[in-house]
């Protein structure tokens, strides 16, 4: 991949960073390449310069907020490194996801029973079974004979997730005796309500 550089949002003619991750400083007329250090828990970082303060980054922020024009908000939208190298920052590896994708892709790492997000398979009852979690709730979304219906029903969810913020009044297409609340470390049984099939 051929290397190209961009100057750093709020450090033009001071520092440039490249789609492959490497940073330069522009300083004094000549480019002086950094080499940035592990933050100790697997990500790159740098500190930049700037009219006697200093501050620090870590290098995937930088590329996604010079390249893909990333505004950092919290944990909203995080930078995701694809192919889950936190120290491939390149920019063919980086993506802006929300924090829910992030999360049920770290996730996915620990039950790869299924390729899709919010499924895993259920060796007990030979089935695979779909749950999302929304504001601190967790909802069994039901069991189904077919991995495909399973994430079918995760992706209505979510899409109604993004709609309401809630789960409250989703019209569950799947009838079960009960639905497990989890909050914090509690787990509490509350009575079936009406399901329409």
């Amino acid at each position: 991949m051929k290397e190209h550089w961009k100057n750093i949002p709020d450090y033009k003619g001071h520092y440039q960073i490249s789609n492959l991750g490497n940073i330069k400083s522009l300083k004094q007329n000549t480019d002086k390449f950094l080499k940035p250090c592990n933050d100790g828990r697997g990500y790159y970082k740098i500190k930049l310069y700037m009219k006697g303060k200093v501050q620090q980054y870590k290098i995937h922020q930088l590329v996604a907020i010079t390249y893909l024009n990333h505004k950092p908000d919290g944990y909203n939208i995080i930078v995701d490194h694809i192919d889950g190298n936190t120290l491939n920052n390149k920019l063919s590896n980086l993506q802006l996801i929300s924090n829910r994708e992030n999360t049920s892709k770290d996730k996915w790492k620990y039950n790869k029973t299924s390729k899709y997000t919010g499924v895993s398979f259920d060796n007990q009852g030979n089935r695979w079974k779909s749950g999302i979690t929304s504001n601190k709730i967790y909802y069994n979304l039901g069991s189904f004979q077919y991995e495909i219906d399973a994430s079918i029903e995760y992706q209505n969810a979510l899409i109604y997730i993004n709609k309401h913020d809630n789960l409250y009044a989703y019209n569950f297409k799947i009838k079960r005796r009960n639905k497990t609340i989890n909050t914090d470390s509690k787990h509490i049984e509350i009575p079936q309500l009406s399901l329409i099939q």
